[in-house]
């Protein structure tokens, strides 16, 4: 590993693993909803600084194009695979300990990181904080919470609220400042030029919009594996584990194979697309559906763990495309970003679409057991609908992306990137 690759990199900090550990700690052992939500928040902030140095270390370590198709195929295979023994720790810690322990799990996992850190080569700090854009911070932080705490509230209030309106286009107009900051800027948070380069652009797009998608996903599988078929939780991670196979499957093996003998645009809109026939097949899903598992469940996990793996091996690589050492870490940063708010938006966003459709046919027909059920599994299907319609438009002719991107950098301002797969 070049000494000089991971100076210029960042390496993560044992004082951030340190402090994710304790946030973890206090998290479970907390004894209100205060004491926790601050935790969790704690663990998001040191998640955030370490997620972007790991990435960092890839980028500036593999630059043969060959050996960085593969690191990164990994990198996505290994993190689908974390994803998938969290779930299923979770479920067997939820059933045979308590809550609690799905905290405190953290911090010998933190230890067994902390062995490794030592490995690495330490590096020497590339910035400082007498530059720190605050406004970009703070106008970014209000506008993503101002959008989450809308989707999140229109569950109860519906759509028309006025607080729900209010907090929706609160939040888009603060992340349009937030732009218009960052463009006149001298010391952006995020320079434009990061997200405006046509290829990186399209890998933060299509990762944003598989993220909101998968993660309703994820949660509607969840939630009709345990209320309509009965699944303990530990059954239900288990089925999860499919898609966890699937995606390694795709980041490793597909990906990983192909990245250098088929475009990355092609692959992104296969990607997106496989994804999308998962999520259609459950949609399909009625109540008195008989052999779900191997009729619906399995091969909808095959499809969206394909496609999850397959789109994250291409855009993890598209994402750090002529990258300038410096800026290694800022753009590991805004990856990263995009996969949280695609999850955040996508859950709070489908659950909401899910609750309401589920209300409205509960009121019409009636709170009966058979009335609930199936208007749970209608609002899950409307829901899904949504999902597998998220990433539609990406299936059209893949430069599509690339011009859309082209065309706000040029509104802007800026001028944008090219790479050989993506002709100006």
């Amino acid at each position: 590993m070049p000494c000089r690759a991971l100076r210029r990199g960042g390496a993560p900090s044992s004082q951030a693993w340190r402090n994710a550990a304790a946030k973890a700690a206090l998290g479970g052992a907390a004894g209100n909803a205060g004491t926790l939500f601050a935790a969790r928040a704690g663990q998001g902030v040191f998640a955030a600084l370490l997620a972007p140095a790991a990435l960092s270390l890839l980028i500036l370590t593999f630059t043969d194009g060959r050996e960085r198709g593969k690191a990164f195929g990994v990198f996505a295979g290994v993190g689908a695979g974390g994803a998938a023994l969290g779930v299923v720790a979770g479920g067997l810690l939820t059933e045979y300990a308590k809550w609690r322990w799905c905290l405190y799990i953290n911090i010998p996992m933190t230890a067994i990181a902390l062995l490794g850190v030592p490995l690495i080569l330490r590096d020497r700090p590339g910035g400082n904080l007498r530059n720190l854009d605050v406004r970009g911070v703070l106008l970014s932080a209000a506008g993503l919470a101002s959008l989450v705490c809308g989707f999140t509230q229109a569950e109860p209030h519906g759509w028309g609220d006025p607080t729900v309106l209010a907090l929706l286009i609160g939040g888009v107009l603060l992340l349009a400042l937030f732009v218009l900051v960052e463009a006149r800027t001298r010391h952006p948070l995020l320079p434009l030029r990061i997200l405006l380069h046509r290829v990186r652009g399209t890998a933060f797009v299509s990762v944003c919009l598989m993220f909101t998608a998968m993660f309703g996903f994820y949660l509607f599988v969840r939630y009709y594996t345990q209320t309509i078929l009965g699944y303990s939780p530990v059954k239900a991670g288990m089925t999860l584990l499919v898609n966890a196979v699937s995606t390694t499957v795709g980041a490793m093996l597909i990906a990983g194979k192909l990245h250098r003998r088929t475009a990355p645009d092609v692959l992104i809109a296969g990607s997106l697309l496989s994804s999308a026939a998962g999520m259609l097949i459950l949609t399909q899903l009625e109540v008195d559906s008989s052999h779900v598992f191997p009729v619906y469940l399995t091969p909808s996990m095959i499809l969206t763990g394909i496609g999850l793996g397959c789109l994250l091996a291409t855009a993890t690589n598209m994402a750090t495309v002529q990258l300038d050492p410096a800026e290694a870490g800022v753009a590991s940063a805004a990856y990263n970003t995009v996969q949280q708010v695609g999850a955040a938006f996508g859950t709070a966003l489908l659950n909401s679409i899910a609750t309401s459709v589920t209300t409205s046919y509960l009121k019409d027909h009636g709170n009966g057991t058979d009335a609930v059920s199936t208007g749970t599994v209608q609002g899950y299907t409307v829901a899904l609908w949504v999902a597998f319609g998220i990433p539609g438009p990406w299936w059209a002719p893949p430069a599509l992306p690339i011009r859309w991107t082209r065309a706000i950098g040029r509104a802007c301002g800026h001028r944008t990137g090219s790479h050989p797969a993506f002709p100006a």
